[in-house]
């Protein structure tokens, strides 16, 4: 995970030295521009509602197009990946397990069993930027609201592959998996530099989800959960952009 996330920043950096080469059509320090722009995103969350009940805090990593108009409004599309190995409903599994709490491969020894939160958050969004404050017109306070869908479940991994009470389709009976519909708001700044390579968001983002399972049957209850949840994350988020300027036509000039 770490070399993918290395080398995702490396392209950036590097596609953003590419693209401060170019000449704007525009002169940004003056003039507010719409432009498309690309940005690799980051965010520490903590849950809330009944996702608190299940998870931990988690991190968030994923990516952003967005579309600025000339009058400061973004429209875009968001899409994360969640992650942790905080899983507070680990019981889940307690009716597979010894009265020592180990599960028993199909070798005669203590399986290796691991769980991890695993989820994505996909969303539309609009929202609008006001040049309060920044080094141009194109940049300030932004707020955003994004409309999508939020999915969780609790990975179960099995190391060694010895326990068969937990293979392929069996998890699905432990997996919780769950999601619905999502809503999630932005408040935050946002920089384009003059010179286009710094160029970054970051605020405070808040998701609100109407969840619910979408298994038929929970192994470990023999039922099927039909609740309607409500699945809050809070956080902090952070993009590095790349914003795409069409070029400017060279001009010559003669005596």
């Amino acid at each position: 995970m770490r070399g993918k996330l290395f080398i995702a920043f490396f392209v950036t950096g590097l596609l953003a030295l590419v693209f401060e080469r170019a000449e704007a059509q525009f002169n940004v320090r003056d003039s507010s521009v719409s432009f498309a722009m690309l940005g690799g995103t980051f965010a520490y969350q903590l849950p809330g509602g009944d996702m608190a009940l299940r998870f931990g805090n988690n991190f968030n990593v994923g990516g952003t197009f967005q579309w600025k108009t000339r009058t400061n409004w973004i429209f875009g599309v968001d899409g994360s990946f969640i992650f942790s190995d905080d899983v507070k409903e680990s019981g889940v599994l307690d009716k597979i397990r010894t009265s020592q709490g180990f599960i028993i491969g199909e070798d005669g020894f203590y399986a290796d069993v691991f769980m991890y939160e695993r989820g994505f958050n996909f969303d539309a969004k609009a929202g609008k930027i006001f040049p309060v404050i920044g080094p141009n017109p194109n940049s300030g306070l932004m707020a955003t609201l994004g409309v999508g869908l939020l999915q969780h479940k609790i990975r179960i991994e099995d190391k060694g592959n010895t326990a068969p009470q937990i293979s392929e389709d069996y998890r699905k009976g432990y997996d919780r998996l769950t999601n619905g519909l999502s809503l999630t708001e932005f408040l935050g700044y946002i920089n384009f530099s003059n010179r286009r390579l710094i160029n970054f968001m970051a605020g405070f983002e808040f998701t609100q989800a109407f969840t619910k399972s979408r298994r038929d049957l929970d192994f470990d209850t023999m039922m099927q959960d039909t609740k309607s949840r409500l699945d809050l994350l809070f956080g902090i988020r952070a993009a590095w952009i790349i914003p795409f300027y069409k070029r400017t036509p060279r001009e010559y000039y003669y005596n």
